[in-house]
């Protein structure tokens, strides 16, 4: 295990993909990104891939992992739930509402910031029906809705589950501690008021690979689990129109997680995994390195193609895409696998 400091996220950062519209380069994202064989070595190493980073929600299969150690009893959808960062449609509500009334809990119990669904179609009817922004609708209701059950199965208090001190968030602690290889140096608050535990690029991918090769055997445990309900539901672990939930649709056994401000984590079956954080912290070019990435550690780039899809508009129609800088379509302009 490790703990690490290192300069911010743009000190070592490289080229990862390029913008293209017409015949010139109009932007650059730079970036991170590691690439594990299944025994843990190193396949493909961009920047630097022990950059410490927030891994944002790209934790929170980790965090679930937790919450199954010290009582949570869910699966299927509800445990996809509890990683997701669900759009807040209908089928999603109805998840959360689900995993708080087993626990006998309610929406009022839930401390996650209120917000509006991320689903457009979804926040318009929201709005239309005379509701304001909540923390159910909020993308990570289901990560505090498990929280808040585990609570209520260990006999912790649900008042103060966000404390970094409460029992429910040293054993999150432990186990980004235990699947990552990190020891977390660095702690903040989330986007959604929960704590946020840093963790290396590698040791994050390390982590996905664990679970993802758990899930993929014979183990039952909290990691095979985790892995199993998301690859299993990729629908709740993000939603309609969401890259997360296509790439897990498209390569059997696949667990990924996109994070907030550039992440995005994915482990495969043979315990391979990716992990990438964009420098700017923007989003459009994760899911054009995330395929990159899955080729390189092995995956057929043809399933990834719709997927990695980033074209560049002008006048409502494509005239450019946004490419990876790596992998097999390395710097092309249709948004394929690279």
């Amino acid at each position: 295990m490790t703990a690490r400091t290192t300069p911010d996220v743009g000190t070592a950062a490289v080229p990862l993909a390029l913008v293209r519209r017409g015949d010139l380069v109009e932007s650059v994202h730079h970036g991170h990104v590691v690439v594990l064989a299944p025994d843990g070595s190193v396949r493909l190493a961009l920047g630097d891939p022990e950059v410490v980073i927030w891994p944002r929600s790209s934790l929170k299969p980790v965090q679930a992992v937790a919450m199954l150690r010290h009582g949570l009893d869910v699966d299927g959808e509800r445990l996809a739930l509890v990683c997701a960062s669900h759009n807040a449609e209908p089928g999603h509500l109805d998840v959360v509402r689900d995993l708080l009334a087993t626990a006998g809990l309610t929406e009022d119990d839930l401390q996650n910031t209120p917000d509006w669904p991320l689903h457009a179609e979804a926040a318009f009817a929201w709005r239309t029906e005379g509701h304001a922004g909540s923390s159910l609708t909020q993308n990570c209701s289901g990560k505090h809705a498990g929280m808040l059950a585990t609570c209520r199965a260990a006999g912790w208090d649900t008042a103060t589950y966000r404390d970094p001190a409460h029992p429910l968030q040293r054993a999150v602690v432990q186990a980004v501690t235990d699947l990552t290889g990190d020891v977390p140096a660095h702690t903040t608050v989330d986007g959604c008021g929960a704590p946020l535990l840093s963790t290396t690029l590698t040791g994050l991918a390390r982590a996905f690979g664990r679970v993802a090769a758990a899930a993929a055997g014979a183990d039952d445990g909290p990691e095979a689990r985790v892995g199993r309900a998301m690859a299993a539901h990729p629908w709740h672990v993000g939603g309609t129109g969401r890259d997360v939930t296509a790439v897990m649709g498209a390569v059997p056994g696949l667990v990924a997680k996109d994070g907030a401000d550039g992440v995005y984590a994915a482990g495969l079956p043979d315990g391979g995994a990716v992990a990438l954080k964009v420098a700017d912290g923007g989003g459009r070019p994760r899911a054009v390195v995330l395929a990159a990435a899955l080729a390189v550690a092995g995956v057929d780039p043809a399933p990834l193609r719709d997927v990695a899809a980033t074209p560049v508009l002008g006048h409502g129609r494509p005239v450019g895409a946004v490419g990876a800088t790596f992998g097999p379509a390395a710097g092309g302009t249709g948004g394929g696998a690279a």
